[in-house]
């Protein structure tokens, strides 16, 4: 494992986002200060730092739901005005409609870009399935547990196709048996899928288990530190991974370096 200092080129040959000195200031504070950071097509990068160090702020403002101060994002090539299509959000509080079945709400996204009835519901079901949630079409939110509501928020997003899923947390709200299960999940969706995840997180053991790359980012005003790319372990069953010497190396490494922000 090779960390990249901020002021080396990060080498990807593809990728799907680019965030190019990009700052974000709030009346006198300035939460992000030239970030830049490339996400490779496909992959999973995880955003990890202190609290308060920027990286939910980044994520809104490659979803487009925050405009950069200065700099810009590009996805697939265009420029981020505001929210498209091809980006899709998994909110922490899942943001699901209360009124609506798991069918609607995971099918929301699709009827509300016109989608026949018959059409996004095929597609909510294969997603519903993918999630671990079948049998639950009829369900409301509030019959569901905190770990069944986040399942519904992913197949939400997966279901209407972006090509880049971002993550805030998602994990957060859930005891730790079901945050395991979900990591486990989520590395094979990264798999089945191949669209590109952006993860934020708090929970070092979490990044390094998920992440194709993880960019560290410094207290504000944020700036990427290093960026990890874990590599040997990537191809071992999700048993095994935890007891990798590589992954404990780079878990260690990574809280070495953030001790010091940490209150």
């Amino acid at each position: 494992m090779q960390p990249i200092k901020p002021e080396t080129r990060q080498a990807v040959t593809d990728s799907a986002v680019s965030v190019r000195n990009v700052s974000k200031v709030y009346g006198d504070v300035q939460a992000l200060k030239d970030l830049t950071l490339e996400f490779p097509r496909g992959e999973l990068t995880s955003l990890l730092g202190p609290s308060g160090c920027g990286k939910t702020t980044l994520l809104k403002i490659i979803a487009g739901l925050l405009p950069a101060t200065s700099g810009e994002i590009e996805v697939n090539g265009q420029k981020v005005t505001g929210p498209g299509p091809d980006r899709s959000f998994v909110f922490q509080d899942f943001a699901l409609l209360p009124w609506a079945s798991v069918l609607r709400n995971v099918a929301f996204g699709l009827e509300l870009r016109g989608v026949a009835k018959s059409e996004r519901e095929a597609i909510a079901e294969k997603y519903i399935r993918e999630v671990g949630l079948a049998g639950f079409e009829k369900k409301f939110p509030h019959q569901l547990s905190g770990g069944m509501r986040q399942r519904v928020g992913l197949a939400r997003a997966l279901s209407v196709n972006a090509q880049v899923l971002l993550l805030d947390e998602p994990f957060s709200a859930v005891d730790e048996q079901t945050r395991r299960k979900f990591q486990e999940d989520l590395l094979q969706l990264v798999k089945n899928e191949k669209k590109t995840f952006i993860f934020v997180t708090h929970s070092i053991e979490e990044a390094v288990y998920v992440s194709d790359q993880i960019a560290i980012l410094l207290p504000r005003p944020s700036r990427v530190s290093e960026i990890i790319r874990p590599s040997s372990f990537r191809d071992k069953s999700v048993d095994n991974i935890r007891r990798d010497p590589e992954y404990l190396d780079i878990v260690d490494r990574i809280w070495a370096s953030l001790r010091s922000y940490v209150e």
